[in-house]
């Protein structure tokens, strides 16, 4: 049996890890983390991921799973860790250095090395250079792979296991051996490339949906200046049969959208006009909503003559039916509230208790005390509350259409 080593255990990383190991590989999750490590064995897992802590639980109890804080020898190494930006929006690849070099002492002849994690072009074959510097006798006896993933918070499991996947190797046998390992557990189309090509795939995939979404966002503050309702604008407009319009929201969140765009910008200025252009309006609605939602609590406040009206912030996350939080402009509104200090105010997220120090609020009881509501997520469960036609509303989500 082939012993596989995930380094990272997040959002990708540990689902990865768990199929890996029911398709039959021996699995070596490997994290920093001690809290969260000790979080998975006890199995405080997020239910929120369909499967998710069945499968985990089921392949640690067989041993197919076992966790550590250290590397080990393995014969597949999968580097799962996350890449952030810095403050001038420029990649962060720390994480991603440091877990290769700790695999490197436990790297051995035939050995392959996969990353996952998201990363500027060309970043496999510097990878790859790092690891034969320091380790000379690996040369020409280790292969090296990008394969990036695809999926959505709330849907992971099933995405790795049915998506199509993209594998850039260093050189075609690396490739073909990765090709092989996924083929385990991936029944979606596998793909072979180089490596530059894969880095790239990636980043220009985000980056398309980034511009997608910056139209819709763009549309829909132009609607509103011309008094236009853009749900039925959007849903006109896409009687077209070549056109089809997204809905636009409060901006654009996740680890995904909200920041592979950057990693294009950051290394091509002067050629990425578009792509940077897409970002700066998706950032620029997050404001525009903050400044809708202000001007409506003054308007409110004067309409009741009252000094400070109670809000409710209807969703956190950076979508729907999920509790993922990363890069939520949702959340990014809420706190910049509490800073403005404009109005008390009922945090409503029914897919977590507390994030980030805000304790969440009933939705029902929250709906029924406050002033106004502001629906910024389009949250399932928002949906079983009981409309009042006398509250004062703001919908950036379309949850009300």
């Amino acid at each position: 049996m082939k012993k596989v080593e995930f380094i990272g255990l997040g959002y990708i990383g540990l689902p990865s890890a768990a199929l890996a190991a029911k398709s039959g590989f021996s699995v070596l999750g490997v994290d920093t983390d001690q809290d969260h490590l000790a979080k998975i064995t006890s199995g405080e897992i997020d239910e929120k991921e369909p499967g998710l802590k069945n499968i985990v639980l089921e392949q640690l109890a067989k041993k197919n799973l076992t966790t550590s804080s250290k590397p080990d020898y393995a014969d597949v190494f999968i580097i799962v860790v996350p890449t952030p930006f810095n403050k001038e929006m420029e990649p962060n690849l720390e994480n991603l250095l440091k877990a290769v070099d700790s695999v490197i002492p436990f790297l051995r002849e035939d050995n392959l090395l996969i990353i996952e994690s998201t990363c500027p072009v060309g970043t496999t074959e510097e990878i790859t250079n790092i690891i034969l510097t320091k380790r000379k006798d690996l040369i020409g006896k280790i292969k090296v792979a990008y394969c990036p993933e695809r999926v959505l918070p709330g849907n992971i499991l099933f995405e790795l296991k049915n998506n199509n996947r993209i594998i850039g190797g260093i050189d075609e046998e690396s490739a073909i051996l990765s090709r092989a390992f996924y083929e385990k557990f991936v029944e979606g189309e596998i793909l072979e490339t180089d490596s530059k090509t894969a880095e790239l795939c990636k980043l220009a995939e985000n980056s398309f949906r980034d511009l997608q979404i910056s139209f819709a966002n763009e549309l829909s503050i132009i609607a509103d200046e011309q008094g236009v309702n853009i749900w039925d604008l959007i849903k006109f407009t896409n009687k077209h049969p070549r056109v089809n319009i997204l809905n636009p929201g409060v901006g654009v969140g996740g680890h995904c959208i909200a920041v592979d765009p950057w990693f294009l910008i950051s290394a091509n200025k002067a050629e990425s006009k578009i792509i940077r252009t897409a970002r700066e309006q998706n950032l620029y609605k997050t404001k525009w909503c903050l400044k809708k939602i202000k001007d409506e609590i003054k308007f409110i406040s004067k309409k009741k003559k009252k000094k400070r009206i109670s809000i409710s912030l209807m969703g956190l996350s950076y979508k729907q039916n999920v509790s993922d939080f990363r890069e939520s402009p949702a959340l990014f509104i809420g706190k910049q509230l509490i800073k403005e200090d404009v109005a008390d105010i009922f945090f409503v997220e029914p897919n977590t208790k507390n994030i980030d120090n805000l304790e969440t609020s009933d939705p029902e009881k929250s709906y029924e005390k406050s002033d106004l509501i502001i629906w910024l997520v389009p949250h399932d469960d928002f949906k079983k509350i009981k409309i009042d036609p006398e509250k004062n509303e703001l919908d950036f989500c379309g949850i009300r259409q």
